[in-house]
Parts: structure tokens; sequence; C-alpha cells
């Protein structure tokens, strides 16, 4: 499976050219690549995003979407919805193509088709736009969507600006995670507190003459506060005994809750969302989730299969 990082104001071209820099040997430079088109109901965005957390793959996957605006008309004049959808355009090495599109084919019914990429008519006015030849893309799209037969950019794909939502492989980039988090100070996992079992005293006689054998701090001091409560005896009379009533110890340690509050934070809201009976495909709209989900990612926290334990 992989982990998914998202860096803003980026295209295809940067994501190469610091490729190197950014993941040194996860990358091979030498990987044939192809680009394709996806296209999913827009309230399932964020699950696009997401996707490569899923999916064991050998190279990174770089995902940007793009949503058409002023060439939405465009869209409209053939029949699709533009506001229906989410466009995203995913670089990926030929060998993991299989793999990244096989649950959605399989599983969910997604189909495959050719989409012509066009460059918006310059009557359209769209800022420093720049014109490139047309071309066709491989499409998959969700069953929901109609069938689309022509796609508007502004610029080439490999010019888009915008999220890059980049799957690393996991195993790969256990390390290089590692060493980011060190480097940030944040996602490092907090070691577990040490459990430690204290027998119960079940009679405690002669409380000065009575051993410690546990060397838990808070037991020792407990002991302690016994022992000086205790009244003094006269010097000419024989040192009492404590009432015949058991002490009760703790028999452990309180655990601390370790969570990281990225992780408290994005439980509570998923819970407060299923409390209020919202659809859990409803819940990838709220805004809310969106910017827990990006704030998560920076952290390193990977909120998917959390989000999918707790809706299933």
């Amino acid at each position: 499976m992989g982990v998914t990082a998202m860096i803003p104001n980026m295209t295809f071209q940067q994501l190469k050219d610091e490729a190197n820099s950014r993941w040194g040997e996860i990358w091979d430079g030498n990987a044939a690549r192809l680009e394709v088109m996806l296209l999913c109901p827009r309230k399932e965005r964020k699950l696009l995003e997401l996707h490569g957390d899923m999916i064991d793959h050998g190279q990174p996957v770089m995902g940007i979407f793009h949503r058409p605006r002023a060439e939405a008309d465009l869209l409209s004049e053939q029949g699709f919805d533009p506001r229906s959808a989410s466009f995203q355009f995913v670089n990926i090495s030929n060998a993991d193509m299989g793999p990244w599109m096989q649950q959605l084919v399989t599983q969910e019914g997604w189909l495959r088709s050719t989409v012509e990429l066009s460059p918006v008519p310059f009557v359209v006015d769209i800022p420093n736009q720049r014109p490139f030849e047309r071309h066709s893309i491989l499409c998959f799209r969700h069953p929901s969507l109609p069938p689309l037969e022509k796609y508007f950019l502004p610029y080439p794909i490999h010019a888009l600006v915008g999220k890059a939502f980049v799957s690393l492989p996991r195993r790969q980039a256990a390390e290089l995670a590692r060493q980011q988090a060190e480097i940030l100070g944040v996602g490092l996992a907090k070691p577990e507190p040490e459990i430690v079992e204290v027998p119960v005293v079940e009679e405690v006689v002669e409380v000065e003459q009575v051993p410690i054998a546990v060397e838990d701090a808070f037991v020792s001091q407990i002991m302690d506060e016994v022992v000086e409560d205790a009244p003094s005896p006269p010097m000419e009379q024989a040192p009492p005994t404590v009432a015949e009533e058991s002490i009760p110890l703790p028999t452990g340690v309180v655990e601390v809750d370790n969570t990281p509050a990225i992780e408290r934070e994005f439980r509570n809201l998923i819970q407060e969302l299923l409390d209020a009976g919202v659809d859990p495909s409803d819940m990838m709209t709220d805004p809310r989730l969106e910017e827990i989900t990006e704030r998560a990612l920076a952290q390193n926290f990977e909120t998917w299969p959390v989000f999918m334990q707790m809706v299933s």
C-alpha cells in the first residue's frame, strides 16, 4: 500500500524535475510512465485523493485535479454537467497502471474510454493560456457519469498547477517518511508506557518491618505516608501493630493516551457526522473534513484507514 502526501502549487513538470531530490532511490527516472484521466462524482473526490493508500505500487503516483471554470460551458454543450464530477489527471508508471485501476474497474464498474484533450478556444479569453496540439488520453470514469468526448484545457497537462497528491510506495517510503518526521518534529510515535503489575497486599502487620518488594515509586510513597501517619509508641512499650485492615494498593500505572491530537480530532469529527446520520459518501463534501485531512497529510497521519474502520 502507498502513503499519500499533498504538495501545493505544483505541476507534473515540477514534480518530475524535483523527483530525484525529493524521493531519491524511490524514483526511477528510466521507468516508462503515462498520463490518464479519471472522472469521479464530486462528492467522492476525497476517496480518489487517497486512493493510493490502499494500493500496492512500485513507483510514485502523481495526481492533480483540474476544475473547469471559464471552459465549463464547453462541457455543458456536450451534455456533461461540469459540476457533477471531479476531473483528475494522473501520472503513473506503466507497471503500476493495472493495480491502480483494478479495484475501480472490477469492483466499482468504472468504464474505460478515450477523451480528446483540446486547447480552450481563444475566444473564451482565459489569461495566460498556452496552445498545444490536440491529442487523445486514456480515461476511466465512474459508471454514474455520462461519457465525455472532449475536454478543454488552458495549458498542456504537464503545466497544470494545483494540489498534487503523490502516493509513495509504503515499503520504500517508510525510511524517507521517518527521516522527514525527525526533521519536521511531527508524526513521530511515542513509546508505549510500561505497565507495572503491583501485587495487592492482603494484610500488613508491623509496618516498620514490612519490606517493599515493588520498586514502583508511587507504591513506595503510599507506604511512606502510612509510616509517617502512624502514632509514635512510648519508649517503654512494644511497637504496636497496625489494625488488621488490608491496605489496597494500585494494580498498575494508569495508561497514558498517546493518540496524536490530529487523530483524535479526525475521529471526533467522523463520530460527530455518524451520530448526525450523515452518509459516509456525503462526509467527503464537509469542508471541515477537507481541512483536517490536509493537516493530517502534512503530519504523516493516514486518515483513510481510520475513516474506513469507523464507517464500516
